[in-house]
């Protein structure tokens, strides 16, 4: 038999391949032992950082509530997709399914996605609940991804709006006490390790790193009950006469809490799509006007101050008007021969102004600024305005004159409510404060406490027949107050046909408690006076503040007849 000359040579080939092969496990082996003994903690290291990630624990934004716990602005969780569009443009067959579930349009999506093709996170969608993020998840739509997040939610929507504000997406404050409280409400995220599968969803919790640190709950001073009323009823009005615009402001005389603060036109917090960037401003603490006749129980407080004049003392105002230099002063009659409490009933221009040049020159500048006209109030919100109070080391007598009956300086509508507060009070003038409070507070006094008194049973008068603030009347309540109704500012100097309805007062009057300040902005029609516009909205917030604070009645039972519980009725 033959042999075959290449069988050596096979032979030797299968031994090299045998023993190549035996080295090479030889050579695996003694490298995975060493591994195994000597980069253990090194590749559990790197193995580590394949599956274990560290995520953020969000911390919870805190509440807002009102004084009696009500929530304004809380956070709810929300689940937020996100994608890497390298790997979602793998699978371009599937989009349309995702724009269905996102609620896009597949164009938007295919145009969102194009541009950001070479970018690793891009946001689907932001804020969607739980249930419909778990459900697009279960897709399995490759390069899509969820994070948790929180949404804030303001359960008081516009009513509360202007003064709570709202925050971004991104839970950071933009307007009002969620701006100006941002630091304290947002608290500080946590940290854990998790281990994440393929899709990057946390499947198992490994340890946690640090805490996250809710933030801080706060209690505002307002009443949701009377926040409420004071919008609905201002609402009305601004609605009813066609006004451009409206503000309310309610004050706690022993406190100087801010009860209800309202505006209008409003705006919707939750509602993040529309535009109403114009009606975010808080006008009660950033818009100024000219106070008019609201001023008047101020010039009568520093003539009273001066010790010359009494309530009962007389002047002469005929012939109802009277001319200083090349300005005309006018009263709407000649009232002839009155006293000061005439002059705050009949609102005459020529009354206070005959007061005011009795005076020292810079005596009615002086105590208007001591009541807190032309500075802040110093409740910390964002924007607010400090008005404008002339200061002149020499006063012309028409710059008297036009400032003891409310024209030539301007004012918030918080302001006003304080200047009220502070009569109310007996002269002594509180902080206020948009935070809720305990007890009564200290403050200054700023104005004789005899005088303070007599000027508030000076301003009974204003709501009654007699007054031009009959319809501010409150069934079974005392009320002092007064009436402004001032010409508007356009480019063109005072409009004759355009006008600010005012009314300010206090209740009860024989120990006030509450003080309330309604402006109307640009009436329309025959109704404008103070009197007319503001006046009965004064009345029937005051009604509702004094039941929601329980303020017993001062006056008898029968001033309850014929009215309804809301105060008078709507003109």
């Amino acid at each position: 038999m033959s042999s075959n000359p290449k069988q050596p040579l096979l032979i030797g080939r299968h031994l090299i391949v045998m023993v190549g092969f035996f080295c090479f496990v030889i050579g695996v082996s003694g490298r995975l032992l060493y591994l195994q003994l000597e980069q253990t903690d090194f590749l559990q290291d790197q193995g580590d950082r394949r599956v274990i990630r560290v995520a953020e624990i969000p911390a919870h934004r805190g509440i807002i509530k009102d004084r009696n716990g009500e929530p304004l602005a809380v956070s709810t969780p929300v689940v937020s997709l996100w994608a890497n569009p390298k790997q979602l443009m793998t699978a371009p067959e599937q989009w349309v399914v995702l724009a269905a579930n996102l609620g896009m349009n597949v164009d938007a999506l295919t145009r969102k996605l194009e541009a950001n093709r070479n970018k690793q996170f891009i946001y689907l969608k932001r804020h969607l609940s739980p249930a419909v993020a778990e459900q697009i998840l279960d897709l399995k739509i490759p390069g899509v991804h969820s994070q948790e997040e929180h949404r804030r939610f303001y359960p008081a929507g516009e009513v509360a709006s202007h003064l709570v504000g709202f925050t971004n997406i991104d839970e950071q404050g933009q307007e009002g006490l969620e701006l100006a409280f941002d630091s304290a409400l947002k608290g500080e995220p946590g940290k854990k390790r998790v281990i994440k599968d393929l899709r990057h969803r946390v499947v198992k919790d490994v340890g946690l790193i640090a805490s996250a640190a809710p933030g801080k709950d706060i209690t505002l001073s307002i009443d949701l009950r009377a926040q409420y009323l004071a919008y609905r009823e201002l609402l009305t009005a601004v609605l009813d006469y066609k006004a451009v615009s409206g503000s309310a402001v309610a004050v706690d005389i022993s406190t100087g809490e801010v009860l209800a603060m309202v505006n209008q036109p409003s705006y919707n917090p939750n509602n993040r799509s529309r535009n109403d960037v114009p009606n975010f401003r808080n006008r009660a603490l950033t818009d100024v006007f000219e106070p008019g006749s609201t001023m008047k129980p101020f010039t009568v407080a520093a003539a009273l101050s001066t010790g010359d004049w009494q309530p009962h003392s007389e002047l002469d105002t005929s012939p109802g008007f009277m001319r200083i230099g090349q300005n005309s002063i006018r009263d709407m009659k000649n009232y002839g021969q009155i006293d000061l409490t005439t002059v705050l009933v009949k609102s005459s221009n020529v009354g206070a102004t005959k007061l005011a040049l009795s005076m020292a020159p810079e005596t009615l500048s002086q105590l208007f600024r001591e009541l807190g006209f032309g500075q802040s109030t110093g409740v910390g919100f964002p924007g607010e305005s400090t008005g404008y109070l002339p200061s002149k080391e020499r006063w012309r007598p028409i710059e008297i004159a036009t400032l003891s009956y409310g024209y030539g300086l301007s004012v918030t509508s918080l302001q006003l409510a304080q200047a009220y507060a502070t009569l109310g009070s007996g002269g002594i003038q509180r902080p206020l404060s948009l935070l809720k409070v305990e007890g009564e507070v200290a403050g200054k006094q700023v104005l004789d406490p005899v005088v303070a008194r007599q000027v508030i049973r000076m301003m009974e008068g204003v709501v009654s027949d007699e007054g031009t603030a009959h319809k501010a009347e409150v069934p079974g309540y005392q009320v002092a107050g007064k009436t402004g109704t001032v010409h508007k500012i356009t480019e063109h100097g005072y409009d004759p046909h355009r006008y600010m309805a005012l009314f300010a007062g206090v209740a009860p009057a024989k120990d006030p408690k509450i003080a309330l300040v309604v402006i109307i902005d640009d009436p329309k029609g025959n109704a404008y006076y103070g009197g007319q516009v503001a006046a009965p909205v004064f009345s029937r917030v005051m009604a509702g503040l004094l039941r929601v604070q329980n303020v017993p009645p001062d006056k008898p039972a029968d001033s309850f007849a014929g009215l309804p519980a809301g105060g008078v009725p709507r003109s």
